[in-house]
């Protein structure tokens, strides 16, 4: 089995005419799993999004929805890992007319809390006066490289909208050295030079992300394919070990030599 977790890809929009960016973190070198790799905000989803996404499912059954248990808790750690890795707000919307309004102020206060309280998410909601918008994420997809070595995640994978690019962005300082903002093509040329590290999924997924030039684009693209568990695997191919994904799940690049493949 896989540990649950989950990633967010949140875009802003393009500075004069160029493409849409999205917010890369650069993990800690010091950290076992993926040390030093650039990736998408994210991480395990923990008991207490879990508890809360029981919370949701209550209150989104009373308003007739059928929600997978699974993919709400997923939803609910994108968005807090979100605010503890980088102190964005996503995800969340004003539950009244007496809600704090959503500045960088409220974002940095928020994300004290969110530290004080271990991680749990529905303490800062409460205090705050905010609630989920799990609407505000698109699903993308679930990687779950189950033959993999070592430690295994079952990641799923979300789009989110910033919008507007004035933002106020702070390194968290313990899992994550940096943060920037940049299209998926420039990422992927920064990862070819050698400036970034990418792991294997996070290659896929800016290959996949730079076919299209924004939110919108992206968001249509993923509403067209089912989001279900990617898990690659090992091929020969003349004489070659690839590790490949299946077909059928939007990616332009199936693969790369497992030689060169960083896997994490």
């Amino acid at each position: 089995m896989g540990e649950p977790a989950a990633t967010v890809i949140v875009f802003r929009h393009a500075r004069e005419t160029g493409a849409a960016e999205i917010l890369l973190v650069e993990r800690s070198s010091r950290l076992a799993f993926a040390g030093g790799a650039t990736v998408f905000p994210g991480g395990k989803v923990d008991p207490a999004d879990r508890a809360l996404a029981v919370h949701e499912m209550a209150r989104k059954a009373r308003e007739g929805a059928g929600l997978d248990p699974e993919d709400v808790a997923g939803r609910i750690a994108a968005v807090r890992e979100t605010l503890e890795e980088t102190g964005l707000l996503v995800g969340l919307v004003a539950a009244s007319r007496e809600a704090t309004p959503f500045t960088a102020v409220s974002a940095r206060a928020a994300r004290v809390m969110l530290v004080e309280e271990g991680g749990a998410l529905a303490p800062v909601l409460a205090r705050f006066g905010w609630s989920l918008d799990l609407e505000g994420l698109v699903p993308w997809a679930r990687w779950w490289p189950r033959d993999k070595p070592g430690r295994i995640f079952d990641t799923r994978f979300y789009l989110a909208d910033l919008g507007t690019g004035a933002v106020d962005l702070a390194v968290d300082g313990t899992e994550n050295r940096r943060l920037f903002w940049a299209s998926a093509r420039d990422a992927l040329a920064l990862a070819d030079k050698g400036a970034i590290h990418i792991i294997y999924p996070t290659r896929r997924n800016l290959e996949r992300l730079a076919d299209f030039p924004d939110f919108a684009a992206c968001r249509a693209h993923a509403q067209t394919i089912p989001v279900v568990p990617i898990s690659p695997r090992m091929v020969l191919r003349e004489g070659c070990e690839w590790l490949m994904i299946p077909p059928g799940h939007g990616y332009p690049v199936l693969g790369e030599p497992l030689r060169g493949a960083i896997r994490d």
